[in-house]
């Protein structure tokens, strides 16, 4: 059965014109003559059935309809381009990994090791996206997403990499030796806004009640939370992994020597149907061996 799709040229010129607001301008960008835009508009138009542009004396102006349609050509030629690139780039070998991932686990522990997973595999690319919260995969370009997390997704799989284990940490400036005991309403605590409860439940597991346990500024990346402890603005709550260079500077130090194993881990997620992809596998199976060593590594 026939695709029914315009042609690309209409489509590029469509899109050219719609981001100048000008058949001129769109003309300039695509070395085409203005009459050769309005053609392909024109032709486009007539294909659809929908006045995309309002004519005028001076100038055109896209309609409601042509807004709406631009918007979404636009997304589309995009990953047309995007695949492109890729498939030139690659020469037909390997392929490309599009992996979302929380931005403070992506810089403090998977990049560090991401040039191991490149001398093992140069033939594949693997391209980082942020994203701090839960999405549908169907509704992004992304093969994975590396997630902290109480489960999988619906219509998901994955492995689990490591637990999310929580230290308190602060400037050495503002503390004196480490101590469970030390007066914790003279200090800020330092809050993040994805896990509203993480310090009532490391205050809990210590057996304390603490009257401002959800008080203090709220940041949304956990970097945040650390680099406001290192400048003295209070008390973080984050995870040990992503806090060693700090530790291991002295930037940071830890206010106890406690340790809080809450309910979220990190996981490597995919749909369902991503299972076999090639770049993925790759990178699911190097991932795991590496999370595996972490443990380890560290102890030593």
């Amino acid at each position: 059965m026939r695709r029914k799709i315009p042609s690309t040229l209409a489509l590029s010129a469509f899109e050219a014109a719609a981001r100048h607001q000008s058949f001129t301008k769109a003309a300039d960008e695509l070395a085409v003559t203005q009459s050769a835009i309005c053609r392909q508009i024109g032709a486009l138009e007539e294909f659809l059935g929908v006045a995309l542009f309002r004519r005028g004396r001076r100038g055109v102006a896209l309609t409601e309809a042509g807004q709406a349609y631009s918007r979404k050509v636009t997304a589309r030629l995009d990953d047309v381009e995007r695949d492109t690139l890729e498939l030139m780039a690659g020469g037909g070998a390997g392929g490309t990994l599009e992996l979302g991932v929380v931005p403070t686990f992506a810089t403090k522990w998977l990049l560090p090791r991401l040039p191991r997973f490149q001398a093992l595999h140069p033939g594949i690319t693997v391209n980082l996206a942020s994203r701090t919260r839960p999405f549908l995969f169907d509704e992004t370009p992304l093969d994975a997403a590396i997630h902290a997390g109480t489960g999988f997704w619906p219509g998901t799989e994955g492995i689990v990499l490591m637990h999310e284990d929580l230290v308190a940490v602060s400037s050495p400036a503002r503390l004196g030796p480490a101590s469970v005991t030390m007066d914790w309403q003279r200090h800020p605590l330092l809050q993040i806004s994805t896990r509203p409860y993480n310090w009532r439940d490391w205050f809990r597991s210590l057996g304390l009640a603490v009257d401002h346990d959800m008080a203090g500024p709220r940041f949304e990346l956990f970097s945040m939370v650390a680099e406001a402890a290192v400048h003295g603005m209070g008390i973080g709550l984050v995870p040990q992994m992503l806090v060693e260079d700090e530790l291991a500077r002295g930037t940071l130090v830890l206010v106890t020597p406690h340790v809080y194993r809450g309910d979220r881990s990190y996981r490597l997620l995919y749909p369902e149907h991503k299972t076999e992809h090639a770049p993925l596998a790759a990178f699911r199976q190097w991932l795991a061996d590496e999370a595996a060593q972490y443990p380890r590594a560290r102890s030593r």
